[in-house]
């Protein structure tokens, strides 16, 4: 008697857990980890990175999540030192079990990373990654929105189709990625008929450029590309300033499309080329609206203006939600090889490109404009059908300007 009394308690406290697991099950956050440079020397660039990818999160969040779950990043700072790197991609992997790697600067970095996510399955988008290397081998967890084809393909076009350069000098720091670049630039060029003149390697945070620019004087160079980046790019402008040393064009693809390197300038910074994958007001056609959504979020979330850096952060990220949307749709569990499976088949229209992977995961679609800045503003001077002004060529010499 005493045992039928107490079955109804008994099946109530039953049917309370079953109906707090099942709660639980459905409320669960998906994690989603990220691995930046947010101290040391990249860390600039890094915390770029980052805010790109929490504006994402915060995109889908706000929207209701993945299939009604919240999505919880987990980030985590390298210290722009590949050893620790690897130790947070360890952490997040294999103790935290993200379901997908999201973020990553620079390929000193991001290599070390994209082999810890191939150990555990782990999907990994890289947000800024450009060595080739880094696709040739055998990972098929591993994927990136950037490459170095989309900087070397619209130089090439803007060198070999109107500037037309007769002593061309090609400057490139001693790292992997901006070797690559100058190689890759070179061969193009050479392939169209334009010689280059002088290629020569400097230590990236070179304190004098002196000697270089004494160099490219006596050579008499007409058009300078340079793969340096920021601070590089500062000194070298100004010093050949100093030194009275004029070319028609000055191009740097790394460290100059941004705000802060035209305030840091001054007029200095006039008639400079640079590239950019996306800037505020200039995006992939047809997405001019979640463009402007974009921009509007960063800057309630952040109170300032999002740069190209921001967009490879928010890129990246939305590539792998919604990899991992679709795999939810198809009802199958969000393991990675389904995420995976996911990304290979993805193609996605945003704000700076059609996201969509070659075999080795490589964005087939990614592609920089070549931009001049002309009165203090990045205008795009090539390719022509998405030009916002004609390029200023040759530019002044310095003692031409005010």
């Amino acid at each position: 008697m005493l045992c039928c009394k107490r079955f109804p308690i008994i099946a109530c406290l039953l049917l309370l857990a079953f109906w707090c697991y099942s709660t639980f099950a459905v409320a669960a956050t998906i994690k989603i980890g990220e691995i930046n440079p947010l101290t040391g020397r990249l860390a600039k660039q890094g915390s770029e990175i980052h805010q790109g990818v929490a504006v994402a999160v915060a995109e889908v969040n706000d929207r209701g999540g993945l299939n009604g779950r919240q999505v919880e990043l987990i980030s985590r700072d390298d210290q722009s030192q590949p050893d620790v790197a690897i130790s947070r991609a360890e952490e997040l992997c294999g103790w935290k079990k993200v379901v997908a790697l999201t973020g990553g600067y620079n390929d000193s970095l991001v290599g070390p990373i994209s082999e810890v996510a191939k150990k555990y399955e782990v999907p990994y988008v890289a947000s800024a990654s450009l060595q080739k290397q880094l696709t040739q081998r055998e990972n098929p967890y591993f994927f990136r929105v950037a490459n170095l084809h989309g900087f070397v393909q619209p130089l090439c076009g803007i060198l070999s189709e109107s500037l037309r350069p007769q002593r061309l000098a090609l400057l490139h720091t001693a790292t992997p990625g901006s070797t690559e670049f100058a190689r890759d630039l070179r061969s193009c060029l050479q392939s169209r008929g334009i010689a280059v003149m002088l290629m020569e390697k400097f230590r990236p945070g070179t304190p004098d450029f002196t000697p270089l620019i004494a160099k490219l004087a006596s050579m008499n160079m007409d058009v300078i590309v340079s793969s340096g980046f920021f601070a590089d790019h500062l000194l070298l402008v100004r010093q050949l300033k100093e030194n009275r040393v004029s070319p028609k064009a000055y191009i740097g693809p790394f460290g100059i499309a941004y705000e802060s390197f035209v305030r840091e300038m001054g007029e200095n910074a006039e008639y400079l080329y640079s590239t950019f994958a996306w800037n505020p007001g200039i995006s992939n056609p047809g997405t001019e609206v979640a463009s402007k959504d974009f921009v509007e979020r960063f800057r309630s979330m952040f109170h300032r203006e999002p740069n190209t850096t921001n967009m490879h952060g928010y890129t990246s990220t939305r590539a792998v939600l919604a990899a991992m949307q679709n795999v939810l749709h198809q009802k199958k569990p969000l393991t990675g090889p389904n995420i995976r499976q996911s990304l290979a088949e993805l193609d996605l229209v945003l704000p700076m490109e059609r996201v969509a992977f070659d075999k080795h995961g490589d964005p087939h679609h990614y592609q920089h404009l070549v931009v001049q800045i002309q009165k203090g503003k990045f205008e795009v001077v090539y390719p022509p059908e998405r030009s916002t002004a004609s390029a200023i060529y040759p530019m002044p010499r310095w003692s031409q300007r005010k």
